[in-house]
């Protein structure tokens, strides 16, 4: 029996790596994004620290100075945050983008193992024509050495 050979299998490999790659640029995007938010969250965290201290100092004795410095933090805190903002957002942009990519390098493996598919199965019907001749030759065969 005749052995099945995929014509475009080099091309299916690579696409089958393209996809792994496109998986493995997917993950770090989406690790990056978790730590980026997670920076995020800290940065809010400690504004919400220094807040409650501002409050704290304001029941106590209050130290002009020190009120000060407590609100230049909390601005501070503010300024870093909207930084991580728009690393979160930028981190977001690379997570979908590398989605995209995934996406689409998903749909090329697809496409190529539907053709390597109906390829299968053009051979399998291709080998049952010929069995169903070869067969066919042997029963002439024996009928025509009957008859003689």
């Amino acid at each position: 029996m005749a052995v099945f050979r995929y014509r475009l299998q080099n091309i299916l490999n690579i696409k089958q790596q393209l996809q792994t790659q496109a998986e493995m640029e997917f993950g770090l995007a989406q690790a990056r994004l978790n730590e980026e938010e997670a920076r995020l969250e800290k940065l809010i965290e400690r504004r919400l620290q220094y807040l409650e201290e501002g409050r704290r100092m304001r029941l106590d004795d209050i130290d002009v100075i020190k009120l000060a410095e407590n609100e230049r933090s909390v601005k501070v805190m503010d300024e870093f945050i909207e930084g991580q903002r728009e690393n979160v957002r930028l981190a977001e942009r690379a997570v979908e983008a590398a989605r995209a990519k995934l996406t689409e390098a998903m749909k090329e493996v697809k496409v190529q193992e539907k053709l390597r598919e109906h390829a299968f199965e053009l051979f399998v019907e291709e080998q049952k024509a010929v069995e169903s001749k070869e067969i066919d030759e042997l029963v002439s065969y024996r009928y025509g050495q009957k008859g003689t």
